[in-house]
């Protein structure tokens, strides 16, 4: 460290790096107070997509089967989120009781689509995938806004009116 950034450590307030990083943090839409960004959802929203799509047109249920579950390193990996690195070890830093509340969501979420897909492998009519698609979505999309409340900082038991709104 030189003299002149010893200097200029030493005359910065207290608290003054925890600030800064909060705001790096919220220039790049990842919560300062979770360490989680909600870009990570965008990957179940697509499932969601793909799901919704199903009992209109059936032959999107190929579409929903090609969707690979990403954990939320993979996810950022594999994106064009500009501060991906830095969503990356945000989460790796976030407090482990959140990350643990989150990571079981995602879990669920990772687990109910897995299943729903290999259903759709089984079969053999599109009313059983339509079927299975819709119930597939009642059962995601709340998991989708109660994850937002843990991102968003609202704990694993997110508001009603939270995952209303969403």
């Amino acid at each position: 460290m030189t003299m002149q950034s010893a200097q200029t450590a030493r005359q910065a307030p207290p608290g003054a790096d925890a600030a800064a990083r909060a705001a790096q943090l919220a220039a790049a839409n990842i919560n300062p107070n979770t360490g989680l960004a909600t870009d990570y959802l965008n990957h179940f929203n697509e499932a969601i997509m793909l799901l919704e799509m199903i009992p209109d047109l059936p032959e999107c249920f190929e579409d929903f089967l090609e969707w690979q579950p990403l954990s939320y390193a993979e996810h950022f990996h594999a994106s064009n989120f500009k501060a991906r690195d830095l969503a990356i070890e945000a989460y790796d830093n976030a407090d482990p009781s959140i990350r643990a509340d989150f990571d079981d969501i995602a879990r669920n979420m990772t687990a109910i689509l897995n299943a729903v897909g290999a259903a759709m492998r089984e079969a053999k009519q599109d009313k059983t995938r339509a079927a299975l698609a819709e119930q597939a979505v009642g059962w995601v999309k709340p998991l989708v806004a109660r994850a937002g409340g843990i991102i968003n900082g609202q704990g694993a038991e997110a508001d009603v009116d939270y995952i209303m709104a969403h």
